[in-house]
């Protein structure tokens, strides 16, 4: 077991807006809460990506854009593309959605591919990469498969979904992806993960990060466990 600070756990947390009427207002109050709180990163569209770099400047909270979201049902080439357009305009961290469909088909050089020249971009500008898998679309053998991939091309990490399909996180998926990935290809938990409990449940089966749109309740309940326990950290 290892010791967190609430800092170190609020740390762990992408605070996110996805919604696709997010106004300029609705960002530069999403950096500013991730700023207060200090998460890991901000989290909005693409197209956001000079804007929400702009309110993060100066700051540690990264500043990440989502590609080909949330449907992943883009050539690998316009996601390339859109990909450097997020890192030129000032993102500094990216997750993207596979293609999903072609998971589907069992098309896995063409996964591989697209995880290659995707993650070969975030690498040249030396920030962190998430692939996202979408796994309530997905076979146990269909994440494996993903998995193995990921062991080879080596993202920062792997994702289980985008939190706008039918299902997102579960502590299963999280053990299974954990497991089947090397350390140096982290696990994030994105999708359903709404309190403390389902925040802990979820480092506690592998995760290091989380992407919720609830960072702020869950960090203030676990602020509240913190003092009635009297505590400076949890151990998890």
């Amino acid at each position: 077991m290892a010791k967190y600070t609430l800092d170190q756990l609020a740390r762990m947390i992408d605070h996110t807006n996805l919604k696709a009427d997010a106004t300029t207002s609705d960002i530069e109050m999403l950096c500013d809460e991730a700023k207060k709180y200090h998460f890991a990163s901000a989290v909005f569209n693409q197209v956001k990506s000079s804007i929400g770099a702009n309110f993060l400047e100066g700051c540690d909270i990264k500043a990440c854009a989502v590609i080909s979201f949330p449907l992943g049902q883009t050539t690998i080439e316009a996601k390339v593309s859109e990909t450097e357009n997020a890192l030129q305009n000032g993102a500094n961290e990216i997750d993207y959605v596979i293609n999903i469909s072609e998971a589907k088909e069992g098309n896995w050089e063409y996964i591989k591919r697209e995880m290659e020249e995707i993650i070969a971009v975030c690498n040249k500008h030396n920030v962190i990469s998430k692939v996202i898998f979408e796994n309530c679309y997905l076979t146990k053998d269909e994440i494996a498969k993903l998995c193995e991939i990921a062991s080879i091309v080596k993202p920062s990490f792997v994702k289980t979904s985008t939190g706008t399909a039918s299902g997102g996180a579960t502590v299963e998926d999280i053990a299974m992806m954990s497991e089947l990935t090397p350390n140096d290809v982290e696990v994030k938990a994105s999708g359903g993960v709404r309190t403390a409990d389902n925040f802990l449940d979820m480092l506690r089966n592998g995760a290091t990060r989380i992407g919720a749109s609830a960072g702020i309740p869950i960090v203030e309940e676990l602020k509240e466990r913190f003092f009635a326990d009297g505590v400076e950290y949890l151990e998890i």
